[in-house]
Formats: C-alpha cells, structure tokens, sequence
C-alpha cells in the first residue's frame, strides 16, 4: 500500500512582484488579454519573497521557480532578473529564474548573453495564447513557425536554457513541429496545457494534443494551477486534469507547481499542496518524490 506524500516540494513555477516599481503594466490593463483572466483586484498588490512563505506555511517547500511576470517588455529583460537577485531569498526559495527574451528581435543574442550570466537563470518563457475567441487570444498565431524566432531560439541551448512556454491547446501541433525541429531543446509547458475550453470538443482538444506532446521526450510538464480550469474544485474534477497530463508525458516529465500569486483565486497553497497530494497518492513514494520534488530539480538544475 502507498503511503501519502510527506517529503520535500520544489514549487516550480511562482511569481514575485513590486508593483511600486511600475513594470507590471499588465496589472493595470484593460486589454482584452487580461479580461480574460476575470477579477484581477486580488492580485493587484505587492507579492514578494515573504508573502510567498508566508503562503507556503506548513508545507515542507526546499526550491522554488520564480517565472517571468510580464516585465515591462519596452525595458531590458535583464532588469527583471537584476530585481530578482536583489532580494533577499532565504535557502532555496526563488533561486532558480525563468526569464524572458525577445526571441524574434536582432537583440535576441545578447539578451540571452546577459541573462546566461546570472546566477538565477536556468531558462526563459514565452506567451503564445493564440485562440480564435478574441477574448481568450493573448498574442498572434503562428510565433513558433517564425523563422526569425526559431532564430532566436537557436542560442538557448548554448546556454543549455530551457524554454517554458504558457500556450493554448491550440498550439499542441506547434510544440510539436518545434520539438521535431529542436530535439535537443528542453521546452515545459506551463498551467497543464492551459484546458481553458470546458465543452466536449474543447476537452478533447486539450487532451489529444497533450498526447501529442507528450510523445516528444524533449517536452514536460507543470501541473501548475491545476485548479484553474471550471469551477469544481473537488479533487475528483482535480484528478482528471492532472491525470489526463500525467498519462500524457509520466511521472518523469511532470511537476508540480503553485502558480502563486495567480493560483491564489482558485485554492490556497496549502490546499493546492494537500489536494496534488490526495490525487497521487496511488503512485509509489519514488514516483510522488518525482511529481513533487525531483523532477524540478532535474530539470531546473537545483543539484547542480
């Protein structure tokens, strides 16, 4: 009989942010992108390295991600991360960074230059959230095709940099062409897959293409805010979204993640912790210690 999950937690994906330094602008917009997310007033303060423990509470998190927050885009990405290492991080808590770069400019080298060079940074994120309902579409199609951002793209692995990417299962064949292409880039998908379509064709949609990604051995996971998509938060209506990304990619390419602050409008830290534990907890201890601790620190580099 498997025992219920007791050991360490990476978090792997967080966000911090001084809104006093006005490079958050997206927190302030009306734009048809952050409509989508709905009320957003909660999110609308500072969230920095305290308010994160405090949220972790109890919960025995040993490494956290901090993910790029939509940064002013107009400024240098290596500010956001010169922020970053500014702040006090007690142990491991935000010592790992996903940053940003403008992939598709012709500053896209020396951007990925500046930031290899940060202690922090072990990749970066890009936002391709196309969709057909306008309210639902946060950027154009068709980025990952690009030419001139595939360009961009190439100087990752020099750095040997992941690339995270926040999509729409609109874009599952996408991923799929790039991983063909980049076979020796690691790329992590963010918020499950992001099953922000709840109707039959919408479902089947999200899980065939994390099927079809899931069969690139280059590509994982984060069941980050798993408790984002419809409004049973049961953890019977739980465990089929993070089941559905478990049978995709296994225990091996899947992890565990908060998405806090954001994640807050759905679950508290510690429910979003307890809950991902009642949905594993079928699966042996080495494989929970993968989904919950190991696989990030494999992937993020904490051991190294």
């Amino acid at each position: 009989m498997n025992s219920r999950y007791q050991g360490p937690i990476i978090d792997a994906h967080h966000h911090l942010w001084d809104l006093s330094l006005g490079r958050h602008p997206w927190l302030t917009s009306d734009d048809s992108a952050i409509k989508a997310l709905g009320d957003i007033a909660y999110m609308r303060k500072n969230y920095l390295v305290d308010d994160f423990i405090a949220d972790i509470g109890p919960q025995n998190v040993v490494g956290s991600v901090y993910v790029e927050a939509a940064w002013d885009r107009t400024r240098p990405p290596i500010e956001e991360i010169e922020w970053l290492e500014g702040l006090a991080r007690p142990g491991r808590i935000a010592s790992r960074s996903i940053g940003w770069a403008p992939l598709k400019s012709a500053q896209a080298a020396a951007s990925l230059e500046a930031l290899a060079e940060r202690e922090s940074v072990v990749g970066i994120r890009e936002i391709v959230r196309w969709h057909p309902d306008p309210v639902k579409c946060w950027t154009q199609a068709g980025l990952l095709d690009d030419p001139a951002w595939r360009q961009g793209l190439s100087h990752l692995h020099k750095h040997g940099f992941i690339l995270e990417l926040l999509m729409n299962p609109f874009q599952a064949q996408d991923v799929a062409r790039l991983a063909d292409s980049f076979q020796d880039q690691i790329i992590v998908i963010n918020h499950c897959g992001t099953p922000v379509d709840r109707d039959a064709e919408g479902l089947a949609r999200w899980t065939e293409g994390l099927a079809l990604m899931g069969r690139r051995e280059n590509v994982a996971i984060k069941l980050s805010n798993f408790g984002a998509y419809g409004q049973d938060r049961s953890v019977e209506a739980l465990r089929k979204t993070v089941m559905t990304c478990i049978e995709a990619f296994g225990t091996k390419r899947a992890m565990f993640g908060s998405d806090y602050p954001v994640g807050r409008r759905n679950m508290t830290f510690q429910d979003s912790c307890e809950r991902f534990k009642n949905i594993i907890e079928g699966f042996s201890v080495q494989e929970q210690r993968d989904l919950f601790h190991d696989n990030a620190a494999r992937y993020y580099r904490f051991d190294g």
